[in-house]
């Protein structure tokens, strides 16, 4: 019999009667001789009312006092979920982060999860109970409650499994697998039976919105067994996210097509071709508190250079006056940006052993007439920006070269 963690998103638990589905599931589970810790997300679209109520009295809401706001969000479901789980003769006890005692930093609304006392949750487990506990949230050292910041529930619930040394982590969702890419776009997209963290973790830092990439890190580093299934089918065993194991060696070459259409590319140009120059650059934008992705300095001419990098598309206007402002002091010529751009990945552990991936995907995209703006590569990814126009087009067309429709 084995000690399961399982974590039940937003959608899974958005109204009365999916709550009550959720504890039949649970039920199921525990009486087959399971230990059973769930945890639990917010209603659906209930984190972002209390966020939108806390804007209305305050502009710019003050992180400690939103983290207490936000954490009720949770609070309302790990209680329904109890008293739905003894309504059908089940046990259980709910718990708030704090009452777990997940100890984070005091970082608000942003928190990372330091320890994590399991010495009630053991006690609650041998006494037969179901331990529900709230996602997204913690106590720091002094006593105030935390958040985790967006889809931290995940990492709540690899982070318990974790301490727990639970046998499995299973993350409900509303698919049932992590997929080749997404249906929505190839309707012929595959789910994967089995995808190693390095794969899942390259898929969720690419736009694959499966998994909260803080959880899949978590669950690398703690040897935590992940796997992903829907709360709305009772069949099927959805995607189990593992450690590369010997026997999975001769795997496909790519295991999936990544994309994210949030990207926006900046240049500068006529840059001095001098020591220091792209530290000027990303150091302010750095400083700016924005994430930079893909870089490209291209080869000097006349002891100048254009630079270019990638952003989220919510920060371009942000970062294009800060580079007005960088551009005058490094005398460079101009600033230039495009915020209709996208990423496409194609990711797999198989590319280590196996030459010509860049090539066939560079052809592939090439006899499409696609033009590709900028590559990065690293030991299991290929990625390429391109126009935004043609991020469907291209992700079919390695989805088929690849042969994952197959």
């Amino acid at each position: 019999m084995a000690l399961i963690v399982q974590k039940y998103g937003g959608t899974s638990v958005g109204n009365p009667e999916r709550i009550k589905n959720v504890a039949k599931r649970i039920a199921k589970f525990q009486a087959q001789g399971h230990q059973v810790v769930v945890v639990v997300s917010a209603m659906s679209g209930e984190t972002n009312k209390l966020i939108a109520l806390a804007k209305e009295v305050q502009a710019n809401p003050d992180p400690r006092e939103l983290d207490m706001i936000m954490s009720t969000g949770e609070q309302v479901t790990i209680g329904l979920l109890a008293m739905a789980l003894k309504d059908i003769g089940c046990q259980a006890k709910s718990y708030t982060g704090g009452q777990v005692k997940v100890l984070t930093d005091s970082t608000h609304t942003k928190a990372r999860i330091l320890s994590i006392d399991e010495a009630n949750m053991r006690r609650d487990l041998d006494a037969g109970n179901v331990v529900v506990v709230a996602g997204f949230q913690g106590v720091d050292a002094d006593g105030n409650i935390t958040t985790l910041g967006r889809g931290g529930s995940d990492t709540s619930g690899v982070a318990l499994a974790a301490a727990l040394k639970a046998d499995e982590c299973q993350i409900y969702t509303d698919v049932d697998g992590v997929y080749t890419t997404d249906p929505r776009v190839v309707p012929e997209a595959k789910k994967l039976d089995t995808i190693t963290f390095e794969e899942m973790l390259e898929m969720a830092s690419l736009g694959s919105k499966v998994l909260q990439i803080r959880s899949v890190e978590f669950a690398g580093k703690y040897k935590v067994k992940l796997r992903v299934l829907s709360s709305f089918q009772d069949e099927g065993e959805g995607t189990l996210i593992t450690v590369e194991e010997d026997k999975n060696m001769e795997q496909p070459i790519i295991s999936g097509i990544a994309f994210n259409r949030d990207e926006a590319k900046l240049t500068v140009l006529g840059v001095p071709d001098k020591p220091g120059i792209a530290y000027q650059i990303l150091g302010a934008i750095a400083d700016a508190n924005i994430d930079v992705d893909m870089i490209i300095q291209n080869v000097g001419h006349d002891s100048t250079t254009d630079f270019s990098f990638t952003v989220n598309r919510g920060e371009y206007a942000k970062a294009q006056s800060i580079l007005e402002t960088v551009k005058a002091e490094l005398g460079a010529r101009e600033v230039t940006g495009d915020n209709k751009i996208c990423k496409v990945s194609a990711v797999g552990v198989g590319m280590r052993s196996h030459p010509g991936v860049a090539s066939k995907m560079f052809k592939a995209l090439a006899d499409e007439g696609i033009n590709i703006q900028m590559i990065s590569t690293s030991e299991i990814k290929i990625s390429v920006v391109l126009d935004e126009k043609y991020l469907e087009l291209a992700v079919r067309v390695l989805h088929r070269t690849f042969g994952l429709d197959q």
